[in-house]
C-alpha cells in the first residue's frame, strides 16, 4: 500500500511537472502573439523578427512536454483517469505549438507590411482582435489548471465572438481592395494575419474541450458554436 501510494506521489509531482512546462507554452504564446500585433502596429521590425525566432523556444517546450509525457507513460503505467490527463496535455500543448506557428507568420507578414503603405485603422482593428483572443487562451489554459467546466464552455461561447470580429475585418479588408486596387497587396497580408489569429482562437476552443473531457470524461456533445458568416467565407 505504501507503494502504491509512493507511485502515485511521484506520478503527481511528475505530472505537475509537466504541466508547469505547459504553462510557459501558454505564456510565451500569449506573448508572441500580442508582441506580433504591436509589430504590426508600430511597424517595428526589430520586435517582429524577435517574436520569429522565439517561435524556436515554443518548439523545443512541445518536445519536452512529449518526451516527458511519454516517460510519465512508460514509467508509471498510470491508471486510466490519470492516463487521460497525460493524454490531455499533450493535446493541449500540440495546440500551443500551432498558435505558436500562428504567432510567428503575424510576425513575418508584419515585416512585409512595414515596407507597404498604411492601411487606414487596420492594424488597430487586428490589435484588438489579438487580444480578445490572447484573452481567450489564458481563460482556456485557467480552465485547464482548475479543472473548471464552466470556464471551458464560456470559451467554447466566447469564439463565436472572435469569429464575428474576423469576419467583419474580412469586409473591411474587402472595401479597401474595391476602392483601390493599390490596396490588394497589403490587405491580402492582412487578411491572411486576420485568419491566423481566428484559428488562435479555435484552438483556444480546443484546449476548453479537451478540459472538458479531461473534467467529465466526455466531449461537448453540441457542435462547436461558430459563426455562419466565417463558416460561408472559408468555402
Amino acid at each position: 500500500m505504501n507503494t502504491d501510494r509512493h507511485i502515485a506521489t511521484a506520478f503527481d509531482r511528475d505530472l505537475e511537472g509537466v504541466q508547469a512546462l505547459v504553462l510557459r507554452m501558454g505564456g510565451l504564446v500569449e506573448a508572441a502573439i500580442s508582441d506580433a500585433a504591436t509589430a504590426l502596429e508600430t511597424r517595428d521590425e526589430a520586435l517582429a523578427e524577435q517574436v520569429r525566432a522565439g517561435d524556436a523556444a515554443i518548439d523545443a517546450l512541445e518536445e519536452q512536454v512529449n518526451a516527458e509525457c511519454i516517460r510519465l507513460i512508460a514509467l508509471r503505467a498510470p491508471a486510466a483517469s490519470d492516463l487521460r490527463t497525460v493524454m490531455t496535455v499533450m493535446k493541449i500543448a500540440a495546440s500551443l505549438e500551432r498558435c505558436g506557428d500562428y504567432a510567428k507568420n503575424l510576425a513575418k507578414r508584419s515585416m512585409v507590411l512595414s515596407q507597404m503603405h498604411t492601411i487606414e485603422g487596420a492594424a488597430g482593428s487586428i490589435r484588438r482582435m489579438a487580444r480578445q483572443v490572447g484573452l481567450l487562451l489564458k481563460d482556456a489554459l485557467d480552465a485547464f489548471i482548475a479543472r473548471d467546466v464552466d470556464l471551458a464552455q464560456s470559451v467554447r461561447l466566447q469564439d463565436r465572438d472572435i469569429d464575428q470580429m474576423y469576419t467583419a475585418l474580412f469586409r473591411e479588408f474587402l472595401t479597401h481592395m474595391l476602392e483601390d486596387p493599390r490596396n490588394i497587396t497589403a490587405c491580402m497580408h492582412l487578411h491572411f494575419i486576420a485568419k491566423n489569429i481566428e484559428r488562435v482562437g479555435d484552438h483556444a476552443t480546443t484546449i476548453a474541450e479537451q478540459v472538458i473531457y479531461l473534467a467529465t470524461g466526455k466531449l461537448p456533445a453540441d457542435p462547436r458554436p461558430k459563426s455562419e458568416s466565417v463558416i460561408a467565407g472559408d468555402i
